[in-house]
């Protein structure tokens, strides 16, 4: 009997609104390049942590546990309050590639708990403390510390001693491909009755501010209680809150006041929510109860130990009775993800190790994020956007063609919100086992025309898209073919030859571009070791030209015999 998640799976050529929503709100969007339009090419310092509440974003949106559709026109993600900190805490924080003593690390507790490659039922865990949450003394005390001191981490400052935080499970089920049961499970881990403002938060990412032939899509509150959400580009949904105290409405709008100093027509920015739950100020949310962004307010009393639940329905379809049958279908999904692990493990005696190998699968399926950059739009910047607001750096100049705009898989959600080439064709391997669809789409993308350079260089990562990284693409194509016969029983040909004369014009850039003596001894760059060298490989000191290498020279190697292992398999 073939179980319902390997139906899905099998089915998705045809039919791939299953995968219509997904994690794919990545963790933080604030402090890319993308989102970078300083004068000078500093990603990290333009779009803060501070000003992120305030700042509609133009490439993406972020948030904490979160979906939304696969072009990212919906979005929902979890907020909470916790009484004592400054903020909501809509997003997590860490410090800043200039800030962190290591580089930029994320000072927060979550773990990926579990998930279904069609994401059918996913469960993840945010550690969130009662008391203050400790931004300053997190960024003062890296910022005075050495590469060669440890890194000051959250459970360095004592916010959870005595337990004093709460576990928040956040969790999805899907009753069809357009229609999600959501909840969270909120444990006070406390010795006392503790507080906590939760805000279950859905909006539309902001594209109408850069081009004015894109209609603003809408929500509002209906007579239920529920909300109407009107996106033009995905279609209708309702979303429905169970026991919700109050139902609140701002716009996904820039702040331009708080950030730029200049007032604008927009009265509810997109931190009116904040300013209305921290600071009580009325005035910052629409009277009217319609916007683009809305949230579902929560006050919970929870008692030492405690939990309560907070559920929720996005769905396509109205319904007069939203949570019959809830807990029923979160079950059957659970059943169905239990079922799909367990034939996929059924070799595995050891059963802590099968828990291992689930959980590092979750981390994978949870890292996919909808990546949206177009450089050639950016860098000359939108039709709206005022000049002042465009980037005046050469980065990623010569890349003008390269416009993304797919579910890709990240090598982190916060400290690497962005694809890299060869992270991720070591991500396929393991995501072919449990989806050898989406692992072969993956490889495939990289080598399309909107990504790959017309000179045949793939594109290494958003910093430097013109860095040259190890050609480790043919391994991951016959590695995923391999894995895909295995599993399927069918050799995908088809993939195999489109990828095979993609990867011969990536092979002719690199014997043209980086063998500049013609000796077959390759140069480069960062290929992987550059943690040991001396200095950046990229950047090499004053007076030398190239610098041959031995890595290089041995990645052109087995690239060549994994050429020739593709032909004589397609001969």
């Amino acid at each position: 009997m073939i179980n319902p998640e390997k139906s899905r799976i099998k089915g998705q050529v045809d039919n791939k609104d299953w995968k219509f929503f997904g994690p794919y709100l990545t963790e933080r969007q604030w402090g890319t390049v993308r989102e970078d339009y300083s004068p000078d090419g500093s990603a990290w310092e333009f779009i803060s942590h501070e000003l992120a509440r305030s700042n509609a974003y133009r490439w993406g949106e972020e948030g904490i546990g979160g979906i939304s559709d696969h072009k990212q026109q919906i979005c929902f993600a979890w907020s909470f309050w916790n009484g004592n900190d400054p903020i909501l805490k809509e997003r997590f924080f860490g410090m800043t590639g200039n800030e962190g003593n290591h580089g930029e690390d994320v000072k927060e507790l979550y773990y990926y708990l579990d998930s279904t490659p069609t994401h059918s039922y996913m469960k993840m865990l945010y550690k969130y403390p009662i008391r203050k949450f400790p931004y300053a003394e997190l960024t003062s005390e890296n910022r005075k510390r050495t590469r060669l001191d440890p890194e000051y981490e959250i459970i360095d400052t004592g916010v959870f001693d005595k337990d004093e935080y709460f576990d928040i499970f956040m969790e999805y089920a899907k009753v069809d491909q357009r229609d999600i049961l959501i909840k969270a499970t909120i444990h006070n881990r406390s010795d006392s009755e503790q507080e906590i403002v939760v805000l279950p938060t859905t909006w539309f990412r902001n594209d109408w501010a850069y081009d004015p032939t894109v209609v603003k899509s809408v929500s509002y509150k209906r007579k239920d209680g529920s909300v109407k959400i009107e996106c033009k580009e995905s279609g209708d949904f309702y979303m429905y809150a169970e026991g919700a105290d109050e139902i609140v409405f701002c716009d996904n709008e820039t702040n331009t006041e708080r950030i730029y100093g200049y007032k604008s027509n927009n009265r509810y920015f997109k931190d009116g929510i904040n300013d209305y739950i921290v600071d009580k100020k009325k005035d910052k949310i629409n009277p009217e109860e319609r916007g683009t962004k809305f949230s579902f307010i929560y006050k919970l009393k929870i008692p030492a130990k405690g939990s309560k639940e907070v559920l929720l329905r996005l769905s396509a379809q109205k319904t007069t009775n939203p949570f019959y049958n809830f807990e029923t279908i979160f079950d059957n999904r659970l059943e169905e993800a239990d079922a799909f692990y367990a034939d996929l493990q059924c070799i595995v005696k050891n059963h802590e190790l099968k828990l291992i190998q689930r959980q590092a699968f979750a981390g994978m399926l949870w890292s996919k994020q909808f990546y949206y950059y177009n450089v050639f739009k950016w860098y000359y910047g939108d039709e709206e956007v005022p000049k002042k607001l465009r980037p005046n750096t050469d980065r990623n100049h010569h890349w003008l063609h390269l416009t993304n705009k797919n579910i890709l898989s990240m090598p982190d959600a916060w400290e690497y919100p962005w694809y890299a080439a060869w992270d991720l064709a070591f991500h396929t391997i393991p995501l072919a086992y449990v989806d050898p669809y989406f692992a072969k789409r993956q490889l495939m993308l990289l080598l399309r025309e909107y990504y790959m350079h017309p000179n045949g260089q793939i594109p290494a990562y958003e910093w430097n898209f013109s860095d040259v990284n190890p050609p480790v693409h043919a391994w991951a194509v016959w590695e995923v073919f391999m894995i895909d016969k295995k599993m399927t029983g069918n050799p995908d040909y088809e993939f195999l030859e489109k990828c095979f004369q993609k990867l011969v014009v990536n092979f002719t850039w690199w014997v043209n571009q980086k063998d500049s003596s013609g000796n077959n001894i390759f140069e480069g760059g960062f290929l992987g070791l550059d943690n040991i060298g001396v200095f950046d490989r990229s950047h090499l000191p004053e007076g030398v030209e190239s610098l041959e290498q031995a890595d290089a020279t041995s990645w052109m190697a087995m690239y060549s015999l994994n050429l020739l292992r593709m032909s004589i398999e397609l001969a």
